[in-house]
């Protein structure tokens, strides 16, 4: 039963349906789910196939995430599926396009996931414009999210999502969770139609500090969100303190939301990583 005070709508980050059906059991309510081409490279059945050396088509493995994500639309059918796009750092907007018309069309519930370079903010610009729902991933600065939020003005509040990962910030010793502190206060002087949805959460105290930040939406692994029920789903109050054991603070900036998206410097060297690592583990798949 989801609790009366939480105001974060809760997604898992998973491409196993069956993850998606326990997590069901244990709180009652799921939101919403992320996927990407490195968590349907973990799928079970998809292991299991190229364990055994049978590798997909490039035509198969679409027709085997689109079985993914209907199955978790089913599942779900009031909440957001975010759906991944396959992008190398060559992938042009109009093939980022052409990808998301078709996977958009897959089920009545889907959030298309641009990476956050400029060929996905071109994709994104053009998605609004024509009624889609996008999910801007791989973020990491400030200016990118001001990006976004200029790239996609004009669309209703729902249809946006910002995911700035949390747990790559982190990794290098960079407090992620103050960064998503900063975007949720830069947004504050915004519309509303970009919402910040965490991502990369790898810890129990991410989320606790993602739900006492009234970060829109959450998205966590299976083992994040078990812990979470387990210990009764609180939602922190002022009381809580989050501990960033040491981890470099992110300054904010000052930025004009207004500004043609164009004239951010949108560069991040982690999101160039990240695109390379996505695409590797998709390809990873293919015969």
């Amino acid at each position: 039963m989801r609790p009366k005070n939480l105001k974060s709508k809760i997604f898992l980050d998973g491409g196993d349906p069956g993850e998606t059906k326990e997590a069901l059991a244990l709180l009652g309510f799921v939101d919403g789910q992320t996927t990407n081409p490195s968590l349907i490279a973990k799928n079970p059945e998809a292991k299991e196939r190229i364990d055994r050396g049978d590798k997909f088509s490039n035509e198969e493995i679409l027709h085997f995430y689109k079985d993914v994500v209907k199955n978790l639309s089913a599942m779900i059918p009031g909440g957001s599926i975010s759906i991944e796009v396959y992008a190398d750092n060559a992938t042009s907007a109009g093939d980022m396009f052409n990808q998301a018309k078709e996977m958009f069309t897959w089920i009545p519930n889907a959030h298309i996931k641009y990476p956050t370079n400029t060929a996905g903010l071109e994709a994104a610009e053009r998605s609004v414009k024509e009624g889609m729902r996008v999910n801007m991933t791989l973020v990491f600065q400030q200016e990118q999210a001001a990006a976004v939020y200029s790239a996609t003005r004009g669309a209703k509040k729902g249809d946006v999502f910002l995911s700035p990962f949390v747990g790559r910030l982190d990794d290098r010793s960079e407090n992620g969770m103050g960064f998503i502190a900063n975007v949720i206060k830069m947004y504050g002087s915004g519309d509303g139609h970009v919402e910040v949805l965490t991502a990369s959460v790898r810890t129990y105290d991410h989320m606790l500090y993602a739900l006492q930040l009234g970060s829109d939406i959450i998205t966590a692994p299976f083992k994040v969100l078990k812990e979470w029920g387990e210990k009764g789903m609180p939602v922190p109050g002022d009381e809580y303190r989050y501990d960033a054991n040491g981890l470099t603070e992110v300054p904010y900036l000052e930025l004009d939301l207004n500004r043609n998206w164009r004239e951010f410097n949108i560069a991040h060297d982690l999101t160039d990583t990240g695109i390379v690592k996505f695409a590797d583990d998709w390809n990873s798949l293919i015969k």
